[in-house]
């Protein structure tokens, strides 16, 4: 695919650079033709042959048309020839690119090379990734650099949230940036990516490094983790053991802890349900129950799911208590 594109783009820059080939060479003859014409001999005036004169439209137009009109004229309809060129033959980009390599060169040359960068605030980027984001290449001239600009693109990056670009004549360059942090992995659709504290993603994969951030799950749970961990924080003995939160139908939270358990939190009145769950911990030690889910949903009571080994021995429990039961009734 790369090189397919290098070579469609190899082809209209050559295309463009024959057109522009054109266009000289007929500017060049047709300037060395009314060269010859003004240094050619005066006929003898014993040979002279008057020509013939020409009468009505055209001798009007030769009268009150200026000289040299028609050079003007022919220059105007060759540079329209190579212009259509270029628009027709998708050249512009590359005539663009190219005016703006030949004014940066020549401010290079005047003194206006970027010779000094200051970067501040950057901890995830490098600073050729700002500069790349920028928009700032070895070609960028201090002079035409458009600070507005670099900082747009510099913002539209979602690892930046926001950026002062400042020039300082002849050839310092200063950027100022304010990065967004990393907050937690965030889980849709099988796909995992890293998000900011808003909910924006700043990388649509996870690297290594932030491999111990928060795991939320969810439609919707991106935008609404921070305020949910916020309060998960305020009691630690959950916080400590919970490996995953997720977000269930954009209503309700789920909590997934280490050892496998999950606690089904209602819609309203989380606060409540978590200190219960912490009491509940301190006292009873009930998440080392021999439990798989713990549902708070309803509002007036709290329920559990046993194991299967829990919820075997349980019933087997239930039906050695029944036979003894009717032994001493009989």
């Amino acid at each position: 695919m790369h090189g397919g594109g290098r070579l469609a783009r190899s082809s209209r820059l050559s295309g463009f650079q024959s057109d522009l080939k054109a266009v000289a060479v007929a500017i060049v003859a047709l300037l060395r033709h009314r060269w010859a014409r003004r240094k050619r001999p005066e006929p003898h005036p014993t040979r002279l042959v008057r020509p013939e004169q020409p009468s009505g439209l055209i001798a009007t137009l030769e009268k009150y048309t200026p000289r040299r009109i028609g050079v003007v004229a022919t220059v105007l309809i060759l540079m329209g020839s190579a212009g259509l060129g270029i628009v027709k033959g998708g050249h512009v980009d590359e005539f663009v690119q190219g005016l703006d390599d030949a004014r940066n060169a020549i401010a290079n040359i005047a003194g206006f090379r970027i010779q000094q960068v200051a970067i501040s605030g950057r901890k995830q980027l490098t600073q050729d990734e700002v500069l790349a984001i920028g928009g700032v290449t070895g070609r960028s001239s201090l002079l035409f650099l458009d600070a507005a600009a670099v900082r747009d693109k510099l913002k539209a990056n979602p690892w930046i949230a926001d950026a002062t670009v400042l020039k300082f004549y002849p050839g310092e360059l200063q950027i100022d940036i304010v990065e967004r942090t990393a907050f937690a992995r965030w889980q849709l659709d099988g796909r995992t990516a890293v998000i900011a504290d808003d909910g924006a993603v700043l990388e649509p994969y996870v690297a290594r490094r932030f491999m111990s951030l928060p795991l939320v799950v969810g439609k919707g749970a991106g935008t609404r983790a921070k305020d949910f961990l916020a309060l998960l924080a305020r009691y630690p003995q959950i916080q400590a053991q919970a490996r995953a939160v997720a977000l269930v139908g954009e209503r309700r939270w789920n909590v997934w802890l280490s050892s496998g358990l999950v606690i089904r939190l209602p819609e309203q009145d989380v606060g409540n349900s978590l200190a219960t769950l912490s009491k509940l911990d301190q006292e009873d030690k009930l998440f080392s129950r021999d439990i798989t889910a713990i549902d708070m949903r309803l509002p007036d009571r709290l329920t559990v799911r046993l194991s299967d080994d829990a919820a075997k021995a349980r019933e087997e429990l239930f039906k050695d208590k029944k036979s003894k039961k009717k032994a001493g009734d009989a």
